[in-house]
């Protein structure tokens, strides 16, 4: 098991990696010039973003697509800790809330989710982040180890934040943008039959059309885009960021700390992710341009690196058990932390300060 250590202690050496990094350049499924559809968003408030793709265009005409985004790359892979062969990993946190068991690994915003907070979790968590802000992230580690990896922030309470260690991101290049009209035909003119009133008026008949009894055309709406420069998934594990975690001043329990993030940082980042990220977005890797793993250092070296999904969860599991996983546990929502929770009431009975509940929001 030394030997296991020392083949990746030199990453956590200050004169090691400043990160790792992998670039995959990806194709859809039906081929390089097929048609793939990214993520949508809302239109802003201010309106100067219309809603729909993510395009950014730049003087020369080119353009850069967002596909994937860093916080939904995340929530794809933060959940393998779930599954059977990983789960020994890290603590399994679940929290029932009426019917529903929520995994904290599934949870929107991590151990700052709403949903931990108001649990009976919540005083412990608030005693790991603020060790957090003081400088030791073991007791976190023992709860959510996985917070520390792709990152949280505990905007509602003590303010505590933590920088992803694991980031990917894809995206598409000089995309052509595509529009798509569909018309809805219903099995029967419910109308024109006697089998339904004529609409009176637009609320009427926009029921009409949300339950399906009448024809409804769709005109125009965004059909995806054909990425003619092709797109990518870029991938960073940000081993500057990592050796910045201690155990408070105990240098025993930091080098062990830092081991178990760094295998579950590793498992995280070599696993290979799913290419299907939505209707119409089926991502392969390109068979004519070569997947890219190398270690960068902060003078701009790029070395080539090679780390097994094998290896790396093999290495995982020596660092989990060197560390000392934290212990499974089942929790229930406390409906009434929540309603204090709301009112901006602390677990201590006291009011937050107008600034902070300001800045939480």
């Amino acid at each position: 098991m030394s030997n296991l250590f020392e083949k990746y202690d030199a990453w956590l050496d200050d004169h090691g990696p400043a990160a790792l990094v992998i670039r995959e350049h990806l194709m859809p499924v039906e081929g390089q010039d097929g048609v793939l559809f990214p993520a949508t968003f809302a239109a802003s408030e201010d309106k100067t973003f219309k809603g729909g793709y993510n395009v950014d265009t730049f003087a020369d005409g080119r353009n850069i697509c967002l596909i994937d985004s860093v916080g939904s790359q995340a929530n794809r892979i933060e959940p393998l800790f779930a599954r059977h062969l990983y789960a020994g990993l890290v603590p399994q946190v679940v929290i029932i809330a009426g019917t529903k068991r929520v995994n904290l690994l599934d949870a929107a915003h991590r151990a700052g989710d709403a949903i931990v907070r108001c649990s009976e979790l919540q005083q412990e968590l608030r005693n790991a982040f603020q060790q957090l802000q003081r400088g030791n992230a073991e007791p976190l580690a023992k709860i959510a180890p996985t917070s520390i990896i792709f990152g949280a922030w505990d905007s509602r309470d003590t303010q505590a934040k933590l920088p992803r260690l694991v980031a990917s991101t894809i995206r598409a290049f000089d995309v052509r943008q595509l529009t798509r009209s569909a018309q809805f035909v219903p099995a029967t003119e419910y109308v024109a039959e006697g089998l339904l009133d004529e609409p009176v008026d637009k609320k009427m008949q926009d029921a009409y059309s949300a339950r399906g009894f009448i024809h409804v055309p769709a005109s125009g709406s965004p059909g995806g885009v054909i990425a003619t420069g092709g797109a990518r998934r870029d991938a960073s594990l940000h081993l500057a960021a990592l050796r910045l975690l201690a155990a408070g001043e105990d240098k025993q329990k930091t080098l062990p700390l830092q081991r178990y993030i760094l295998g579950l940082a590793l498992t995280a980042f070599t696993y290979p992710p799913s290419g299907y990220l939505r209707q119409g977005c089926n991502l392969v890797l390109d068979p004519d341009k070569p997947r890219v793993f190398s270690e960068v250092y902060s003078d701009g070296r790029r070395v080539p690196a090679t780390v097994t999904p094998e290896e790396a969860l093999g290495y995982a599991k020596a660092a989990a058990s060197q560390f000392g996983i934290g212990n499974d546990r089942e929790v229930q929502f406390d409906k009434e932390k929540a309603k204090a929770d709301i009112s901006g009431e602390s677990a201590k009975g006291g009011k937050k300060n107008a600034k902070a509940i300001k800045t939480a929001d």
